[in-house]
């Protein structure tokens, strides 16, 4: 228990301020569409990041900084593609039905979930990187504080990802999914901006 409350509270800290993947699964749930794929999706990826950092993965990920280049830029990249894509929904007509945007298929939605998640350097910084170093402090204990970090994953994920879903028969309004497609190209085009100019 020593370990596992800080693993959880350490990890709740850095996934709960909203991002891209974040968005990404909250406009899924909003949209009823896969979520259950995107959550576990989701949830199992940073499972996985954590255990890698845990076991120490981080050190060798710091000295290869060419890594870490290589995926900023292609996060940069599609996290412009999806913000345009969020700027032309919000100015189409078709974008202003109660459920969102036309139901995409399930290989689509696994795909996006991916690059969220894989093509962002913040994910491995947090995960495996700054968990992995933390959790290492803890000797020993350090697969607990892992386990506790990733029920912090499961946790987050699943309260957002359903919680939108159980939400979106209330926003049926058009005007609405103009205003969250709005603001979800906004936060891609800020976090792609980050992305490109910020050095890790």
């Amino acid at each position: 228990m020593i370990a596992l409350i800080p693993g959880f509270f350490a990890s709740l800290s850095l996934i709960v301020a909203i991002g891209a993947q974040n968005a990404f699964v909250i406009r899924q749930g909003l949209a009823r569409n896969h979520i259950v794929l995107v959550v576990v999706v989701c949830a199992i990826a940073d499972a996985v990041l954590i255990a890698l950092g845990v076991a120490g993965l981080g050190a060798l990920i710091q000295q290869a900084p060419v890594a870490l280049e290589v995926v900023r830029w292609f996060g940069v990249a599609y996290l412009s593609y999806f913000g345009v894509k969020s700027v032309i929904a919000a100015t189409k007509l078709s974008s202003m039905n109660s459920a969102g945007d036309e139901v995409q298929s399930a290989k689509k939605v696994l795909l996006s979930v991916l690059a969220f998640t894989l093509l962002n350097p913040h994910v491995y910084l947090d995960t495996v990187i700054l968990l992995g170093s933390i959790g290492n402090q803890f000797g020993q204990d350090r697969w607990f504080f892992a386990a506790g970090a990733a029920a912090a994953s499961i946790l987050w994920f699943t309260t957002i990802g359903f919680g939108a879903r159980s939400a979106s028969r209330f926003m049926s309004k058009p005007i609405f999914w103009r205003v969250l497609d709005s603001v979800i190209a906004g936060v891609m085009f800020s976090i792609a901006l980050l992305l490109a100019f910020l050095k890790f």
